[in-house]
């Protein structure tokens, strides 16, 4: 209920949860007074529109709570009668609200599965059209083909175009249809079957045909694989390097090929995206440190890190691109110590589109910060800042050692500290004990 001026004479709150939120102070001030900037206007309009009597309105408006989140309230305004008071007629938003904001997370959350599932086509797409190996795809009841790639084509004599639809076995001799369809059957049935040996109408050469079952879109299909027993289907070495350059260049991934040193050899455009250049002559014979997260750390744990074990799996660290732009990447790589020259293959897939994760077992960050606060105003604040201190201290040198393996000599020169400051700290927070099982090669 407000008066002429635009104050708050009575109000009534029909809900238990907005009642909390200590309405009863409003009474004796401006109604503007009690809501959000932005919505000022808005409590200008009604109140306007009411005492011209124009049609009601709804409008919403937000009040800030002391709980931190603004409440939204649909209004409208009526005046009781020329020169009389306004009455102010709201309901709550707050559930349309949650709803919308959960809508908005799973939007994203959509988005973000929709993204990796496109990926994975890709990724399924390009290894289907660039096998070796003739794959077709059948629907197990009609026995139909639903899909199959170019080696199939080339092996049956027929465009993948014309083949799709069209009932199998054919193209194969009397004894081969005959095997073929002995072998579906026993798939439909048990699930397993044999391979069979096949040869195909005029042509000498012998084909294996291999079979197993998977479930799609609640229907059962059969995935066929032939291949050819008399070699002639294979490519020559040359051909089998190009198509493999060809699959890197276009991999979704960011791939890079560099020397024993780090400096690269060869990128593909995805890794050309990630820096932010255009032209693989840009980064051909460049460090790769020069792009990579922590500058003369990251390259040279991975690099020892590979001289004991060959190959290093999911990396976690950011690539820096040349005009600024960071991405978080989790990194593989092997080396191929035969090649000639010695090389080391990098493989780096982005993971900033991910959901948040969990936190690392075992790590007691936010529990230990809420011990710390609750020390405030039992203890001095220099012994709060310590104790906080020494949980993040302790944490970053965990997880350094992890990170390098718990080799404690790239630890120190990853955290910027001397080797025996590292010692002290280790055996201040106990960790010394932990990984003392651990090899240390730089202790050896």
């Amino acid at each position: 209920m407000l008066d002429d001026n635009g104050l708050i004479r009575d109000l009534s709150v029909g809900s238990e949860d907005l009642a909390d939120d200590s309405y009863d102070e409003w009474i004796g001030r401006p109604w503007l007074d009690t809501v959000s900037i932005e919505s000022r206007p808005k409590v200008e309009a009604l109140l306007t529109g009411a005492k011209q009597a124009s049609p009601p309105v709804w409008r919403q408006v937000n009040h800030p709570s002391p709980r931190g989140t603004d409440i939204p309230i649909l209004y409208s305004a009526v005046q009781l009668g020329k020169g009389g008071n306004v009455i102010a007629l709201g309901r709550s938003m707050r559930s349309v609200a949650a709803l919308q904001q959960r809508l908005v997370n799973a939007q994203q959350s959509l988005e973000r599965d929709y993204e990796f599932v496109r990926q994975a086509e890709t990724r399924y797409r390009m290894l289907f059209e660039l096998a070796l190996e003739a794959v077709l795809i059948l629907e197990a009841g009609s026995q139909k083909i639903v899909d199959a790639n170019p080696a199939a084509a080339r092996i049956l004599g027929q465009s993948v175009r014309f083949m799709i639809g069209r009932s199998f076995p054919e193209g194969f001799d009397d004894a081969g249809t005959r095997a073929v369809q002995d072998l579906i059957g026993a798939i439909r049935v048990s699930g397993r079957g044999s391979d069979v040996i096949v040869k195909r109408g005029g042509d000498p050469r012998r084909f294996q045909v291999s079979a197993s079952p998977f479930r799609q879109d609640n229907a059962t299909h059969i995935l066929l694989r032939i291949v050819s027993l008399d070699g002639n289907e294979t490519l020559s070495d040359e051909a089998a390097r190009n198509r493999l350059t060809a699959v890197l260049e276009r991999l979704p991934d960011s791939f890079v090929l560099t020397d024993t040193n780090g400096r690269v050899l060869t990128a593909n455009r995805s890794f050309l995206d990630l820096v932010q250049l255009t032209a693989e002559g840009q980064v051909r014979g460049e460090p790769l440190e020069r792009w990579l997260g922590r500058s003369g750390v990251d390259l040279t744990v991975l690099l020892a890190n590979l001289k004991e074990n060959d190959s290093i799996r999911l990396f976690s660290t950011t690539v820096r691109g040349e005009y600024g732009a960071t991405s978080d990447v989790e990194i593989s790589a092997v080396t191929a110590p035969d090649a000639d020259p010695p090389c080391v293959a990098f493989s780096m897939r982005s993971i900033a589109r991910r959901l948040p994760e969990k936190g690392v077992p075992g790590r007691e960050l936010p529990r230990s910060v809420q011990q710390l606060t609750e020390l405030i105003g039992r203890v001095p604040l220099k012994d709060v800042v310590r104790e906080t201190t020494d949980v993040i201290e302790r944490l970053c040198i965990e997880a350094a050692l992890e990170l390098t393996g718990d080799n404690r000599a790239s630890a120190a020169e990853m955290l910027g500290l001397s080797r025996q400051s590292l010692y002290v700290k280790l055996h201040r927070y106990g960790i010394a004990e932990a990984v003392s099982g651990s090899t240390d090669p730089a202790s050896s």
